[in-house]
Protein backbone atom coordinates (compact mmCIF):
# COMPACT_ATOMS: atom_id res chain seq x y z
CA UNK A 1 0.00 0.00 0.00
CA UNK A 2 1.42 3.54 -1.35
CA UNK A 3 1.32 5.98 1.56
CA UNK A 4 -0.66 9.38 0.84
CA UNK A 5 0.69 12.27 -0.93
CA UNK A 6 0.87 15.37 1.65
CA UNK A 7 -1.09 18.55 -0.18
CA UNK A 8 -1.38 21.43 0.47
CA UNK A 9 -5.00 22.77 0.43
CA UNK A 10 -4.21 25.36 -3.21
CA UNK A 11 -2.06 22.91 -4.77
CA UNK A 12 -5.22 21.20 -5.65
CA UNK A 13 -6.00 23.76 -8.29
CA UNK A 14 -2.31 24.03 -9.05
CA UNK A 15 -2.02 20.41 -10.12
CA UNK A 16 -5.75 20.75 -12.00
CA UNK A 17 -3.79 23.31 -14.05
CA UNK A 18 -0.39 22.45 -14.33
CA UNK A 19 1.54 22.88 -17.57
CA UNK A 20 4.90 21.73 -16.47
CA UNK A 21 5.45 25.65 -15.82
CA UNK A 22 6.95 26.33 -12.35
CA UNK A 23 9.71 28.43 -9.67
CA UNK A 24 12.31 26.06 -11.33
CA UNK A 25 13.58 23.12 -12.79
CA UNK A 26 13.75 21.27 -9.65
CA UNK A 27 9.92 22.36 -8.95
CA UNK A 28 8.74 21.36 -12.05
CA UNK A 29 10.21 18.30 -12.36
CA UNK A 30 9.13 17.17 -8.94
CA UNK A 31 5.46 18.54 -9.84
CA UNK A 32 5.67 16.93 -13.28
CA UNK A 33 6.48 13.36 -11.16
CA UNK A 34 3.31 13.58 -9.05
CA UNK A 35 0.54 15.68 -10.99
CA UNK A 36 1.53 13.66 -14.50
CA UNK A 37 3.02 10.64 -13.11
CA UNK A 38 0.80 9.41 -10.22
CA UNK A 39 -2.56 11.72 -10.52
CA UNK A 40 -2.89 11.71 -14.33
CA UNK A 41 -2.06 8.28 -14.74
CA UNK A 42 -4.39 5.81 -15.66
CA UNK A 43 -4.87 4.79 -11.03
CA UNK A 44 -4.28 8.31 -10.42
CA UNK A 45 -7.98 8.83 -9.36
CA UNK A 46 -7.11 6.35 -6.67
CA UNK A 47 -4.24 8.27 -5.05
CA UNK A 48 -4.50 9.25 -1.95
CA UNK A 49 -3.86 12.87 -0.49
CA UNK A 50 -2.85 13.80 3.09
CA UNK A 51 -4.08 17.50 3.66
CA UNK A 52 -1.46 19.71 5.32
CA UNK A 53 -0.94 23.70 5.66
CA UNK A 54 2.80 23.21 6.01
CA UNK A 55 5.13 22.75 2.84
CA UNK A 56 3.88 19.36 1.40
CA UNK A 57 5.62 16.85 -1.45
CA UNK A 58 5.19 19.72 -4.37
CA UNK A 59 6.73 22.27 -2.03
CA UNK A 60 9.64 19.93 -1.46
CA UNK A 61 12.59 21.46 -4.30
CA UNK A 62 10.68 24.53 -4.42
CA UNK A 63 13.07 27.86 -4.04
CA UNK A 64 10.37 29.40 -1.83
CA UNK A 65 10.79 26.89 0.85
CA UNK A 66 11.54 27.93 4.49
CA UNK A 67 11.60 24.65 6.34
CA UNK A 68 8.14 23.74 6.88
CA UNK A 69 7.51 26.82 5.56
CA UNK A 70 7.56 29.43 2.55
CA UNK A 71 9.19 32.89 2.02
CA UNK A 72 5.51 34.43 1.66
CA UNK A 73 4.17 32.40 4.07
CA UNK A 74 1.22 35.23 4.72
CA UNK A 75 0.17 34.90 0.89
CA UNK A 76 0.26 31.02 1.51
CA UNK A 77 -1.45 30.74 4.51
CA UNK A 78 -4.47 33.00 3.04
CA UNK A 79 -4.45 30.60 -0.52
CA UNK A 80 -4.85 27.56 1.82
CA UNK A 81 -7.04 28.79 3.42
CA UNK A 82 -9.38 29.91 0.97
CA UNK A 83 -9.27 26.56 -0.98
CA UNK A 84 -9.57 24.72 2.12
CA UNK A 85 -12.99 26.31 2.67
CA UNK A 86 -14.43 25.96 -1.03
CA UNK A 87 -12.76 22.56 -0.85
CA UNK A 88 -14.21 21.53 2.66
CA UNK A 89 -10.53 20.84 3.88
CA UNK A 90 -9.27 20.40 7.05
CA UNK A 91 -5.50 19.80 8.65
CA UNK A 92 -4.90 15.70 8.57
CA UNK A 93 -7.81 14.82 6.16
CA UNK A 94 -6.93 12.51 3.59
CA UNK A 95 -8.87 12.01 0.46
CA UNK A 96 -8.51 10.47 -3.26
CA UNK A 97 -8.01 12.53 -6.33
CA UNK A 98 -11.06 11.62 -7.92
CA UNK A 99 -12.45 13.05 -4.47
CA UNK A 100 -10.49 15.99 -4.79
CA UNK A 101 -12.03 16.28 -8.77
CA UNK A 102 -15.57 15.61 -7.78
CA UNK A 103 -15.03 18.38 -4.90
CA UNK A 104 -13.31 21.07 -7.22
CA UNK A 105 -15.88 20.36 -10.36
CA UNK A 106 -19.19 20.46 -7.78
CA UNK A 107 -17.91 23.58 -5.53
CA UNK A 108 -15.63 25.76 -7.91
CA UNK A 109 -16.41 27.59 -11.35
CA UNK A 110 -13.68 29.31 -13.34
CA UNK A 111 -15.23 33.01 -12.31
CA UNK A 112 -14.39 31.71 -8.07
CA UNK A 113 -10.66 31.57 -8.89
CA UNK A 114 -10.21 35.76 -8.40
CA UNK A 115 -11.29 35.37 -5.06
CA UNK A 116 -9.55 32.06 -4.08
CA UNK A 117 -6.19 32.54 -5.93
CA UNK A 118 -6.32 36.11 -5.48
CA UNK A 119 -2.87 37.52 -5.41
CA UNK A 120 -1.69 33.97 -6.31
CA UNK A 121 1.58 34.70 -9.09
CA UNK A 122 0.02 32.31 -11.98
CA UNK A 123 -3.71 33.35 -11.91
CA UNK A 124 -3.24 35.73 -14.68
CA UNK A 125 -1.80 32.73 -16.65
CA UNK A 126 -5.27 31.59 -16.99
CA UNK A 127 -4.40 27.82 -16.82
CA UNK A 128 -5.97 26.88 -13.27
CA UNK A 129 -8.97 28.69 -14.98
CA UNK A 130 -8.90 26.62 -18.39
CA UNK A 131 -8.53 23.61 -16.13
CA UNK A 132 -11.58 23.83 -13.70
CA UNK A 133 -13.47 24.70 -16.92
CA UNK A 134 -12.48 21.61 -18.83
CA UNK A 135 -12.92 19.82 -15.57
CA UNK A 136 -16.87 21.29 -15.05
CA UNK A 137 -17.18 20.57 -19.06
CA UNK A 138 -16.32 17.01 -19.03
CA UNK A 139 -19.68 16.63 -17.09
CA UNK A 140 -21.74 17.80 -19.97
CA UNK A 141 -22.50 15.32 -22.78
CA UNK A 142 -22.61 16.13 -26.16
CA UNK A 143 -26.48 15.84 -28.29
CA UNK A 144 -24.29 14.15 -30.57
CA UNK A 145 -22.41 12.15 -28.18
CA UNK A 146 -24.52 8.60 -28.51
CA UNK A 147 -24.61 7.72 -24.50
CA UNK A 148 -27.02 11.16 -24.28
CA UNK A 149 -30.65 10.74 -23.00
CA UNK A 150 -33.02 11.24 -25.77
Amino acid sequence: MSHPIHYRPHHFLCSLGFENKGYSDAFIANMASIVEGQLRAPSGEDKKLKITFQADDICAPCPKRRGTGCSEQAKIDTLDAAHAKALGLSEGDVITWGEALERIKSRITPPDLHRICKDCAWLEYGMCEAAVARLRDAEVQSPLDPRAPE
